[in-house]
């Protein structure tokens, strides 16, 4: 397997930090808002490259944080008269209902900022103590001169670093393009006590915090989009190997952005669209196919046009799956051969096309393309033979459901059975909904501190079996049976 390192500019052979595990940490969203598709692409490639990942045999331990503090999700807060952790929760909600309709499988942990201040201000603290930060006012900030390095991911000169800082002009640093690690409380905002006096994280701390807590120095895999290369994760880079001496993270995977006109879809343009509004009008797996469509890397310009491209050539495969599974249940009587037959024999042979695809720095367009020979492969030989052995039906599933593992664009029940009607069933929604709304509003209480409520409606759904659990990550909720 080969990946592009951002660090280094080019492919290198993946070699992870241990044998048979990977690690793996993304930048997740700002909780202030839905996410956008910009947000989406992101998400729906690191969690296939995870599923990959495990296919082939790994054990893959995958962090994606939320930032549920930040200036736009106070400034969000000021404008609706709501409490910060309000705003965050409401928005991680909604968040996963998205990714949970693109088919993303849950991180093996969803780290909040606002968990994580003892890890953040002792991390601050060590930097400190080793002179590559200072304090101004309650205010604390990064000594970039002090690290040597300083812009070896972005390949950055100094002049382009201080031009392209997306900083907030304070005279008091030494250097311009110093970055806050703690910025001191502001009056009606959010704030934690610190060895500084009150305030909150900067951005970048944060995920140099949760990452290293997680995964420990020199993990695998750091990703994100493109956009977050400079500052965000230079910034992350410089702190985390200062603060610990070694090696933050071994491969920097970022991918391109989503264009509109050849513009970056993005709120600050104005010119992004909602997934949730997009899946007003598609089908959630079709927008899954179309954000595979195109090599990570590469720019993927949107237009609804090629959104309903990608559901037509969706509902090719699927008219492919549902003709081999008729097949499979019509023929499931017939004995199977001991030996294979040629047919298997260009299964497998796509199959280790489609591996070679995915080893060569994740080519999800060409995988895709893999997955329409296989379905012409197995559309002819269908159409071609009356009497079928059942082993070469199964090989073609078994190949089907391996593709889909990877790539996600059908969602499946148990043993892996494929689901390909997606429309929900009224009843499971419905409760669904009615459930996050109690929490919604039980989280409130909490926040009033009206304990009475809060407790009556937690008693009152374990009643019906739903139980509820507050963690350091939030509110979950599960069945009791």
């Amino acid at each position: 397997m080969e990946i592009y390192n951002t660090l280094t500019r080019q492919k290198e052979k993946f070699i992870p930090r241990e044998d048979g595990k990977v690690s793996i940490y993304v930048c997740g969203p700002t909780t202030y808002n839905y996410i956008h598709l910009g947000n989406a692409r992101p998400l729906v490639f690191f969690d296939t490259i995870r599923r990959y990942f495990v296919q082939q045999g790994f054990q893959v331990k995958y962090i994606q944080n939320f930032t549920d503090i930040d200036d736009k999700i106070i400034k969000r807060s000021f404008e609706e008269g709501l409490d910060a952790s309000i705003i965050s929760q409401k928005y991680i909600e909604e968040y996963y209902r998205d990714a949970d309709a693109l088919n993303v499988a849950r991180a093996n942990c969803h780290p909040r900022v606002s968990g994580h201040m003892k890890e953040i201000i002792e991390m601050i603290a060590v930097l400190i103590e080793k002179r590559f930060a200072y304090a101004v006012e309650g205010n604390i900030y990064f000594d970039v001169s002090s690290f040597p390095e300083y812009g070896k991911l972005s390949h950055r000169s100094s002049d382009e670093i201080l031009a392209g800082a997306r900083v907030e002009v304070d005279p008091r640093k030494k250097n311009p393009a110093d970055f806050a690690l703690w910025k001191a409380a502001r009056k009606g905002e959010p704030f934690w006590e610190s060895p500084w006096g009150a305030g909150r994280p900067g951005w970048h701390i944060e995920c140099s915090a949760m990452s290293l807590k997680y995964l420990g120095s020199g993990f695998d895999i750091h990703g994100g989009g493109m956009d977050l290369i400079f500052p965000h994760h230079e910034n992350e880079i410089a702190q985390s190997e200062a603060a610990t001496g070694k090696l933050f993270a071994r491969y920097w995977v970022h991918n391109g952005f989503i264009t509109i006109n050849q513009d970056k879809m993005s709120k600050s343009l104005g010119n992004f669209f909602l997934v949730r509004e997009i899946l007003e009008k598609f089908n959630s797996l079709t927008v899954r196919f179309f954000l595979l469509s195109t090599h990570y890397r590469s720019p993927l310009d949107f237009d609804f046009e090629k959104l309903d491209a990608s559901g037509q050539g969706l509902e090719r495969l699927k008219n492919s799956i549902e003709l081999l599974e008729e097949a499979i249940q019509k023929h499931s009587s017939v004995a199977i051969k001991e030996n294979d037959s040629d047919f298997q024999a260009s299964l497998s042979e796509l199959k280790k096309r489609f591996n070679q695809a995915m080893d060569d720095d994740f080519n999800t367009a060409l995988a895709i393309g893999i997955f329409f020979e296989a379905a012409k492969e197995v559309n002819t030989f269908l159409n071609q033979n009356t009497v079928m052995d059942k082993a070469d039906l199964v090989k073609a599933i078994e190949l089907y459901a391996y593709f889909n593992s990877v790539l996600g664009l059908f969602k499946t029940g148990p043993e892996g059975k494929f689901i390909l009607d997606e429309k929900p069933h009224a009843d499971d929604s419905l409760v669904q909904s009615l459930i996050e709304l109690l929490l919604k509003v039980r989280q409130e209480a909490r926040t009033k501190k009206d304990w009475s409520t809060a407790d009556r409606i937690r008693s009152g759904l374990k009643e019906i079996g739903i139980i509820i659990e507050d963690t350091p990550d939030g509110v979950r909720w599960k069945l009791s049976i």
